[in-house]
């Protein structure tokens, strides 16, 4: 299906400006499609994607991990290798002043290549590392890889300046792998720049839980999608809109049910003490950007970074993908954001959590304990598969989604919404194929339980949650 667009100057309206919104605007008006708004309830354009400043979506972050490592998925390798390119030309950009946002200096980078190390508590490589390196090696990037057991791999990172990266958990088994290709972008930076490079091609921007935020679908006699209403009555008129809203996508376009759902990955932010050794410790050039069991279920699912320029060292935990059903106006239950920033708000997150985390710290990383903690919920939209979805709602004309980033979608920002201008222009590609709408086969195991409703062990109702991080106390220790 294609999105039967009358011509390039025909309107379309992009509901999210995060990763899927930004990459689509982007691409379209490089394809010379001239007529491109984005609307946004986030006031972007004020707060800089700060979640400390009322940003609330994935895409507002400190930072998000850049890696090349994707076991057998081939297609995800190689367009993550594309968009690593993507990013060092972002960085360039920048650092010869040819891009340069408000605020920005020509000293400013995206993408920090410091590695990725993935690390695993089992005596072997798990197969999706083996399965990578085996890819790796088959596309000439063999170099790029090396085991940490495999004294011949340590010699070689090392020498291309990543000895920093091998060990830096002291660990007597150090099984893993490192990715020299990874490490990680400022993600609130990243969006910012990406804002500004739509806003100097000519996408139209309009922000504010007013004049930004949506409202409902505008439709015709033929029950076609014609644009959508935003909260104060203005009515935005489409012939094509696409709902790339993040986490808020399934609970906006329920056709979605089944494909995808809202889950939570759990966030602490260790904040280091005025200590220069601690700093130098945790610094970008000492220290990667890691994954610990990360595929290893609920004692598992752990991934770090470096400290940001204000001595914040972020851990993430993703082993439970929690969810938070609410009854909506059909009468489905559907998960739906809670955060800081939402009327339901909260700054807590589950126990289970903060045990895992704070285990691996207490193990790992002892230096941290003494820090000043705050936590967070980071809400994602993941399918069953754990595949993207870009397509158009079946037998709903003129509406598309841009979504189901199931945790890894940031890496592709330079580059997804080049896919995403092929799907409205019918082209073909093996990612098109994989981001089709479907649904899951009667013999075929979900990648991720998704829809298990109230009473599923996910539910955040049914979670202990750790001591309030309340900005009017002192931050927690974990």
């Amino acid at each position: 299906m294609s999105s039967n667009l009358t011509s390039q100057a025909s309107p379309i309206v992009i509901i999210g400006a995060g990763v899927f919104g930004l990459s689509t605007a982007i691409h379209l008006a490089e394809r010379g499609y001239t007529n491109v708004k984005i609307l946004d309830k986030q006031a972007y354009d004020k707060s800089q994607y700060s979640y400390d400043k009322g940003c609330d979506a994935a895409s507002a972050d400190i930072n998000k991990i850049i890696r090349a490592a994707y076991g057998s998925q081939t297609e995800y390798q190689d367009l993550a290798v594309d968009a690593i390119s993507h990013w060092k030309t972002w960085n360039e950009e920048i650092n010869t002043g040819k891009i340069l946002p408000p605020s920005f200096s020509t000293k400013d980078v995206l993408f920090v290549n410091n590695g990725n190390l993935t690390m695993t508590s089992d005596d072997s490589l798990p197969q999706f590392e083996k399965d990578t390196i085996q890819n790796m090696t088959k596309a000439g990037l063999a170099r790029t890889q090396a085991v940490l057991t495999t004294p011949s791999d340590v010699d070689r990172v090392s020498s291309d300046g990543f000895a920093f990266a091998v060990n830096p958990f002291n660990r007597k088994n150090n099984f893993g792998v490192l990715d020299t290709q990874g490490g990680f972008v400022y993600a609130d930076k990243a969006c910012r720049f990406a804002l500004y490079k739509a806003e100097t091609l000519g996408i139209q921007m309009m922000f504010g839980d007013v004049k930004g935020q949506f409202s409902s679908f505008l439709s015709n006699s033929d029950s076609r999608i014609t644009g959508v209403r935003t909260a104060d009555g203005v009515a935005h008129s489409a012939e094509l809109t696409i709902m790339a809203c993040g986490g808020w996508t399934p609970s906006l376009v329920p056709e979605l049910d089944s494909l995808c759902e809202t889950t939570a990955g759990s966030v602490c932010i260790f904040q280091l003490p005025p200590n220069p050794n601690l700093w130098d410790r945790f610094a970008p050039e000492n220290f990667p950007t890691w994954t610990y069991d990360i595929r290893n279920g609920e004692n598992g699912g752990l991934y770090g970074f470096a400290r940001d320029a204000h001595g914040a060292v972020k851990i993430g935990y993703r082993g439970t993908k929690f969810t938070n059903p609410q009854t909506q106006a059909d009468g489905a239950a559907r998960s739906v954001p809670v955060t800081r920033w939402t009327e339901q708000s909260t700054r807590k997150i589950p126990f289970t959590a903060a045990r895992v985390i704070r285990g691996f710290v207490q193990d790992f990383l002892p230096e941290l304990i003494p820090c000043e903690v705050k936590t967070r919920l980071c809400w994602y939209t993941d399918s069953f598969d754990n595949h993207f979805v870009i397509d158009f709602v079946p037998n709903v004309r003129g509406l598309m989604v841009a979504t189901g980033g199931s945790g890894h979608g940031f890496k592709f920002l330079p580059n997804l919404g080049e896919l995403v201008v092929d799907r409205i222009e019918a082209k073909q590609s093996i990612y098109l194929d994989l981001w089709k709408w479907r649904s899951l086969n009667s013999n075929e195991k979900p990648y991720n339980s998704i829809m298990e409703g109230e009473k599923s062990g996910r539910s955040l109702q049914n979670q202990v949650m750790t001591t309030e991080d309340a900005l009017e106390k002192q931050p927690i220790r974990l």
